[in-house]
């Protein structure tokens, strides 16, 4: 795991110092921020990679589109720019994203300080192959059913895919 130097914030998200990545991870501490994305295409289904068994936290489980910490002294935004293009290999200039939302810890039970993002594509990533193995184009519904039939997942996502695609979950399901 990279040690790199990371904001701790309050309950509200306002920073009031630094620490080591591995320090606030030693402490079990949420106070830190992370960003998330999800890379959604024009039918509705969001692409889903599998971690690499290489990862030190969550080894070949689902994991978000991209995600990452936001470094000290770096906006959410500017984490998201770094994050997509260290892991799909993307310029996020060339495609449409917005933000779905700000979660926290403290409110929405989270594991740390989080933005979340969607970005709108078609195409398939090149992923960058040490952080992931394998990827899916799947259904909110069909990312949560393979969650509850057992395939392990980061914490996050199930938690995820259900605050912002809860009205997808069940949508275009084949029964």
């Amino acid at each position: 795991m990279e040690d790199e130097l990371m904001d701790v914030v309050d309950r509200h998200d306002n920073i009031i110092g630094q620490k080591k990545r591995s320090e606030l991870y030693a402490e079990g501490s949420p106070n830190c921020r992370v960003i998330n994305a999800f890379l959604r295409n024009t039918l509705g289904q969001i692409w889903i990679p599998r971690r690499t068994a290489h990862k030190a936290l969550f080894p070949l489980c689902l994991d978000m589109s991209c995600g990452g910490h936001v470094g000290s002294g770096e906006s959410y935004e500017d984490a998201l720019k770094r994050e997509v293009q260290e892991e799909l290999n993307w310029d996020l200039e060339q495609r449409p994203w917005h933000l779905l939302g700000h979660l926290t810890p403290y409110d929405d039970g989270v594991s740390m300080f989080m933005k979340v993002y969607e970005i709108q594509d078609d195409e398939t990533p090149q992923w960058n192959l040490d952080d992931f193995v394998e990827s899916y184009w799947l259904w909110p519904w069909e990312i949560l059913d393979r969650i509850q039939q057992g395939d392990r997942a980061k914490s996050d996502l199930p938690l995820l895919v259900e605050t912002f695609y809860r009205s997808n979950a069940n949508s275009n399901r084949v029964v």
